[in-house]
Parts: C-alpha cells; sequence; structure tokens
C-alpha cells in the first residue's frame, strides 16, 4: 500500500478540473522537440484523466526564464509535440494564472486538455509564494503530480498546490516511488550499486548514503581513480582529485563499518589521448603507465562486476564505467549493463538505474526497456539516492 493517494483513489472526476504538474522540459532545437521521452512518460496519467471525464489542466516549466516571459521559452513551442504524443488536442492558455488561464479553463468541455504557460514566468513559482499558489489553485478542484524529476524542489507547482487542493500521484510519479522504494527502501538482498562518472567530488553524499544502504559499491568511471590513487596506487595522467584522498579513504572506512564491499577495478584500459579509436592497452591496475590515462575498466574488472551482478537481487546504478561516448571506451558499461539486463530479463533481478549519463549509457547499450525501471528524472533521482527528503514526494504523504 502506498504512502500516498494515486489515480486509483480518484472516482466521480467527470467535470473536475484536475491541475496536473507535469514535466516538460524537453530538449528543443530550431523550434522543434528533438527527444519526447519525457511527454511519452507522463502520456498515461493525462489520457487517463481525460477518459474519465475530467478538464485535465497541464502545469510545466521549460527551461530557466530570468525575467519573466521569453517568447523561445513558451509551452506554445512544447504544445504541438505534446498534441502529438497524446494523438489528443491540447488548447493552449498564455498565461499561467490571472484571466487568460480562467477564461482558458471556463472553456474547457469535460476530457479536454489545456497546456497553460510555463509557470516560471512568474518568480512566485520558484519562491513557492503564498498568493502565486492561491493563484494557480484557483483554476482547479483536484491536484495530481506526475513530474517525479521536479520533486527535489519545493516550487509553487511540486510542492505548494498539496496544501491547498487534494493531492494524489499520477501514474509516472507512482512509478518511479514504487520502483525506488524496490531499489533502496526496502529491497531484496543482495543489493548491489553501481556508480560511475568522472568526479568523487559531485557524489560524496550520494557514496556516504549507499555505503551504509548497499551489501557491495562497485566505483568505476573517473572517481574510481581517485580511490585508487588514496590507496597509494599511481594512475598515471588519469583523471583524479588527489585533494580528495582523505574523503575516498573516509567514505571506505565507513563501507567496511558497514559491512558493505567496495568493488575498484582490477585492470584498466590506458590510452595516451582522449579520442575515439585512441590507441590503447589493458593493464594492471598497479602498472599504470606514466604517460597513460585510465579510460575504461578492463576485462577482469567486467568479469568481477559481472560476479557480483549474479550474486545480486537488486541493482542500483547511476553513471557509466568509463568514457562511454567514445569507442572502444564503452565496452565494460556496456557488457555490465547487458549482462544486468538479461538476469533482469530472467526474473532473476530487480534493476533501477538513473541519473545523468546513466540514462544515455543504457539507450547506448541497447538495454534501457530491458531494465526494470531506469528513471529520467536526474537531480531527483540523485537527490533520493543521497537520502535526502524531496519536498513533492514528502506533500504528497502528508496529504494521504
Amino acid at each position: 500500500m502506498p504512502s500516498f493517494k494515486t489515480l486509483d483513489d480518484l472516482t466521480d472526476i467527470a467535470g473536475k478540473r484536475v491541475l496536473v504538474r507535469v514535466d516538460l522540459n524537453v530538449p528543443v532545437k530550431d523550434g522543434k522537440v528533438t527527444d519526447t521521452t519525457r511527454i511519452e512518460r507522463v502520456a498515461p496519467t493525462i489520457l487517463e484523466l481525460s477518459k474519465k471525464g475530467a478538464k485535465v489542466i497541464l502545469l510545466a516549466h521549460f527551461g530557466r526564464p530570468k525575467d519573466g516571459p521569453s517568447p523561445d521559452l513558451s509551452l506554445s513551442l512544447i504544445a504541438p509535440s505534446v498534441e502529438a504524443v497524446l494523438d489528443h488536442p491540447v488548447a493552449t492558455a498564455s498565461n499561467a494564472v490571472g484571466d487568460a488561464a480562467a477564461a482558458a479553463v471556463a472553456s474547457m468541455k469535460n476530457g479536454d486538455i489545456l497546456l497553460l504557460e510555463n509557470t516560471r514566468f512568474h518568480k512566485g513559482e520558484e519562491k513557492n509564494e503564498p498568493d502565486f499558489v492561491k493563484a494557480l489553485a484557483a483554476n482547479g478542484d483536484l491536484y495530481v503530480n506526475d513530474a517525479f524529476s521536479a520533486a527535489h524542489r519545493a516550487h509553487a507547482s511540486t510542492e505548494g498546490l498539496a496544501h491547498h487542493l487534494p493531492a494524489y500521484a499520477g501514474r509516472t510519479m507512482q512509478a518511479e516511488l514504487e520502483a525506488l522504494e524496490s531499489g533502496l527502501g526496502n529491497p531484496a538482498r543482495p543489493v548491489v550499486a553501481i556508480v560511475g562518472g568522472a568526479k568523487v567530488s559531485t557524489k560524496i553524499d550520494l557514496l556516504m548514503n549507499l555505503v551504509k544502504k548497499v551489501d557491495a559499491l562497485v566505483i568505476g568511471g573517473g572517481m574510481a581513480n581517485t580511490f585508487i590513487a588514496a590507496r597509494g596506487t599511481n594512475v598515471g595522467k588519469s583523471l583524479c582529485e588527489h585533494d580528495l584522498a582523505e574523503t575516498a579513504k573516509q567514505i571506505m572506512i565507513e563501507a567496511a563499518t558497514a559491512g558493505c564491499a567496495i568493488i575498484l577495478p582490477e585492470d584498466g584500459v590506458v590510452a595516451r589521448e582522449f579520442k575515439a579509436n585512441a590507441e590503447n592497452e589493458i593493464v594492471p591496475i598497479d602498472a599504470i603507465p606514466e604517460d597513460a590515462m585510465i579510460l575504461d575498466v578492463g576485462p577482469k574488472s567486467v568479469e568481477a562486476i559481472k560476479a557480483w551482478i549474479e550474486r545480486a537481487n537488486t541493482l542500483v546504478w547511476n553513471g557509466p564505467l568509463g568514457a562511454f561516448e567514445i569507442a572502444p571506451f564503452d565496452k565494460a558499461t556496456v557488457a555490465a549493463a547487458q549482462y544486468a539486463a538479461e538476469r533482469t530479463k530472467a526474473g532473476k533481478l530487480t534493476s533501477v538505474a538513473g541519473g545523468g549519463d546513466t540514462v544515455s549509457a543504457l539507450n547506448h547499450a541497447g538495454v534501457a526497456d530491458d531494465f526494470s525501471y531506469v528513471s529520467t528524472a536526474g537531480g531527483a533521482f540523485l537527490e533520493w539516492m543521497e537520502g535526502k527528503v524531496l519536498p513533492g514526494v514528502a506533500v504528497l504523504s502528508k496529504a494521504k
């Protein structure tokens, strides 16, 4: 039983004005949406409400407007793609509040879908100002939050509205929270986490939280070099935050205290230059040449990672193992991801992944659809992994 209300708790909503917070902060080039993934994620919630006869009023932000309305950040640019994904007409309003919004809402029929203008055109959105929250709430009878990706921000449309209207989690929010609960909240053990990426400095809180919650922590990417160097091993010209050696040591001490195994590379794929198909070699991790840099973990390391994945009942993944953007330094990430997908499809593993380059890496490996859940939330996913309270989630629990 979830600790928040969902669309399953909504009955007799025909004619009700439902304010739905969605994430439409999609990439746009030359006025065209280049990736509709986030729109596709919220489509089930929007269409379910519409089919039940609700008047569906979409709230969203787009970009980072500095000084009020800006034509190049208008949600009217996104509306055609929303219509195309939903295969349903979508009306637009020139403001999120005020007369323009009220008139657009008043003209709606049951089942209609309306997209209000960029909420961030108003400073009251990010400041969660009470008057702006009330102005938003005036156009709705119910509130549904389906934007987990914005749940780490206590904004008017992500947190404030839940204090003024009956609040529910949309299908995307529900799926995300249920996946995260199975990943770290109440997981099937053993739990293995894979954390990669360039720098330890951006993931200190994440690593400190994970070592207390997982049975094994696999560290890859550039951040692994900082841990390797902290043990006194030379890493040549590899990306390395030598000034964080003490932090790395402290994380390893915390892991040992908590009974969490830290898995570092045993070998590495090294090159003298950072470019696709650069001349490279595989060397033991304690034999990195002075003039070379580690750009991927080696085959022995991959086998060790796969062995941990095989032992696991739950896998949480954030960040690539190497420079996956350029061949051949994508091999470790691809091999480990494909093995995790294979175990997941066989029903032997619950796999939850997300944050930053993770989605791109899994798409590159061709397995994003084979994981139990892949979050597109970015910052919210990372803050959840760090053990932080997400305001947009906490307020839904309070609402129940």
